[in-house]
């Protein structure tokens, strides 16, 4: 049986191979950087597999397996790191030194058997998307060995009186999606990543999808799920709901492959949406749009899209004047018109000093999208990845943060984390931009998105960049928030999950692990030590 082939994906940037810039395409956006900052910039030659010097394999596979396990350079990167700044110039110090392509479950059994039996670092894979060092092998291990798994990419079952589909773990975002639509269906969850992401990354990182009310995280999706861990499978039964003692779904759910490896899960589905509505309003301030916005979501309204941008981004991602916030109102159903509840959403929004004319407000009942113009039109575009890579190895200092917290300490919450970004910008990088929208909202509280970059120096790098995050993640916890809403805890989010969970469920979930992982070799180092 042979390995299935997929498009390679790119090592330096988000996105396939195929869709790379070009040598041309960096240069005349590094001269561009130059000319703004008035530093000369030159993009660093890309590096490509065949030339890298990686550390040799320390093990072989056996023969039983060897037949879907790989060493080469290309797919030993592909699964070391998501540093865009070092994979461009061929920099992976550790990488794995085996990467498995399991078909089967037999061949899932065979793998992890050999891993646990020999005390061999075993990391579950799904698109590679981590942003917080998810996947990263560990140091201190004789081997390490990822488990991709890309070949368990089929929708095996639908279910459409319960509205439920049973969904291998490994299939991308986009082609879970062609394969429900014949049906009339969706998963409707669609992180930003989507298109690099696997069904069973988002349940192990508990990720969050487009729903910014009610349906959120991916936990909201699933009915039931199956992985294999080294004492045997776990198989959770498939319920609407239940009752029965500690979910076992919720624990495997943001586990983030230290206790089993997912390989199916029972998913809520939902007939494709036909009716749509949106409206992009105006606030005279930050203040004043975030208060639109809880009202909003304790109406129970349950918008699709209650996103809420700051002046700043709304000015760089929508068009807008800098002074004005924007709040995007979106509706959606199959059977409903989405009229009535828009017209509602709006009242609350000028009550709380929105503007917007009932001309802007956009409606559909065909199917067709709607919110393609305008300002929630711009933002759209601005927010959907395109292109990539230009910025790879030019040092920029510019990341994200991301949190949750109660309404009630929200505005204290957001002062504090803002000037200790803008601080750490300064001493690091002389300055910089920072901005916030919310991705999701609560009925108890918002979940802002910072994004920041510092201004242009050269020779910084992955350190300077993780100085700035530091900052902001200090400010995150000691403000009460959490340290990641969607984004997951992975190696570089440890320290602060740490202060974050309580002490005797951290001893409960070593117990956990040890009761299903008695070797230790499940991603060794996340969210607990092995």
């Amino acid at each position: 049986m042979a390995i299935a082939s997929k498009p390679r994906r790119s090592l330096w940037m988000f996105g396939l191979e195929s869709e790379e810039p070009t040598e041309a395409q960096r240069r005349e956006h590094a001269r561009l950087l130059s000319e703004r900052v008035g530093v000369a910039i030159e993009p660093p030659a890309v590096r490509r597999p065949e030339d890298f010097q990686l550390r040799r394999p320390r093990i072989e596979p056996p023969a039983s397996i060897a037949g879907f396990c790989f060493n080469d350079n290309y797919e030993r990167a592909r699964h070391s790191h998501r540093d865009y700044e070092l994979a461009i110039r061929g920099e992976f110090p550790n990488p794995p030194d085996v990467v498995a392509h399991p078909r089967t479950d037999q061949e899932l059994e065979a793998v992890l058997d050999w891993c646990s039996t020999r005390g061999y670092a075993a990391i579950p894979f799904g698109g590679g998307s981590s942003s917080v060092d998810g996947f990263t092998p560990p140091e201190g291990y004789d081997g390490v060995v990822t488990i991709d798994m890309d070949q368990f990419d089929r929708v095996l079952e639908i279910d459409e009186t319960s509205r439920a589909a049973r969904i291998q773990a490994g299939v991308y975002g986009p082609a879970l999606e062609d394969q429900l639509r014949p049906h009339g269906y969706t998963l409707r969850h669609f992180p930003q990543s989507f298109s690099g992401s696997t069904l069973g990354g988002w349940i192990a990182t508990r990720s969050g999808g487009h729903y910014a009310t009610n349906h959120t995280h991916i936990d909201d999706f699933v009915e039931s799920l199956r992985m294999l861990t080294p004492v045997g499978w776990w198989e959770s039964r498939r319920l609407p709901a239940s009752g029965a003692g500690p979910s076992p779904d919720r624990m495997a759910i943001g586990s983030e492959g230290i206790l089993g490896v997912i390989t199916e899960a029972w998913m809520r589905i939902q007939v494709r949406p036909k009716f749509r509505a949106t409206a992009g309003v105006a606030f005279p301030s930050w203040e004043a749009g975030y208060e639109a916005t809880r009202q909003i979501v304790q109406t129970k309204l349950w918008p699709a899209n209650l996103r809420l941008l700051d002046p700043d981004l709304a000015k760089d991602g929508a068009g807008m004047d800098g002074e004005r916030a924007l709040l995007i109102i979106g509706f959606e159903s199959a059977e409903l018109p989405q009229d009535g509840p828009m017209k509602a959403a709006v009242e609350i929004a000028r009550s709380a000093g929105g503007i917007i004319d009932d001309g802007d407000i956009a409606t559909s009942g065909s199917g067709e999208p709607t919110g393609r113009g305008g300002a929630a039109g711009a933002w759209r575009n601005a927010f959907i990845p395109q292109g990539g890579g230009l910025a790879a190895g030019l040092g920029m200092v510019s990341d994200t943060v991301e949190s949750a917290i109660t309404w009630d300490r929200w505005p204290e919450f957001d002062a504090s984390v803002r000037e200790a970004i803008a601080a750490a910008l300064r001493e690091v990088c002389g300055g910089g931009t920072l901005n916030c929208r919310f991705t999701h909202v609560y009925v108890d509280g918002p979940a802002p998105y910072y994004t920041y970059a510092g201004l242009y120096r050269p020779g910084l790098g992955s350190e300077a960049r993780m100085a700035v995050k530091r900052a902001a993640l200090d400010a995150i916890t000691q403000a009460g928030g959490t340290i990641t809403h969607h984004h997951a805890v992975g190696r570089m989010h440890r320290p602060w999950y740490d202060r974050q969970r309580p002490e005797p469920f951290a001893a409960a979930l070593r117990a956990a692990k040890r009761a299903v992982d008695p070797n230790g070799v499940l991603n060794p180092g996340v969210l607990i030590d092995a």
